[in-house]
């Protein structure tokens, strides 16, 4: 894992191809606290996801050489990963494929940064467990 600034943090991988939302969500997240890595291209983030292990992932579904489904299918990340989607595709079909495989949440473009913060406390919930189970084995 990535050191990060303090215990609230998490190491968050983001996949966003358009530089606005991609600035201001970084911003809006190391902000927060959170150390942040980017990719604007499915290749691109398979490629860092290989190397930059992460705590959760935030992808776009539209992106320029696939999709954020796609992405999820190929990148066999970890159960521990928290996986958001994030689209402006937001019909009841898109927001089942999602969930199939394997995000946890659809957020439906534009969202509001309120409703990111509690899925990343979710998501800081869901590691303090996996840490507490994980330490529980060792014993």
């Amino acid at each position: 894992m990535l050191l990060t600034p303090d215990h609230n943090s998490l190491n968050i991988f983001v996949v966003e191809n358009d530089a606005d939302t991609l600035k201001y969500l970084r911003i809006f997240l190391e902000r927060s606290g959170h150390a942040v890595r980017t990719a604007v291209t499915v290749s691109e983030a398979l490629e860092k996801l290989l190397v930059v292990p992460c705590d959760v992932l935030i992808s776009d579904i539209g992106l320029p050489d696939g999709d954020g489904w796609e992405l999820m299918e190929r990148a066999q990340l970890p159960e521990s990963v928290y996986a958001i989607a994030m689209s402006g595709y937001g019909m009841g079909s898109d927001k089942k494929r999602s969930q199939a495989v394997g995000y946890r949440h659809h957020l439906l473009k534009p969202f509001d940064p309120g409703q990111l913060k509690l899925l990343l406390e979710e998501a800081k919930q869901q590691q303090n467990r996996d840490s507490h189970d994980l330490s529980k084995q060792g014993r």
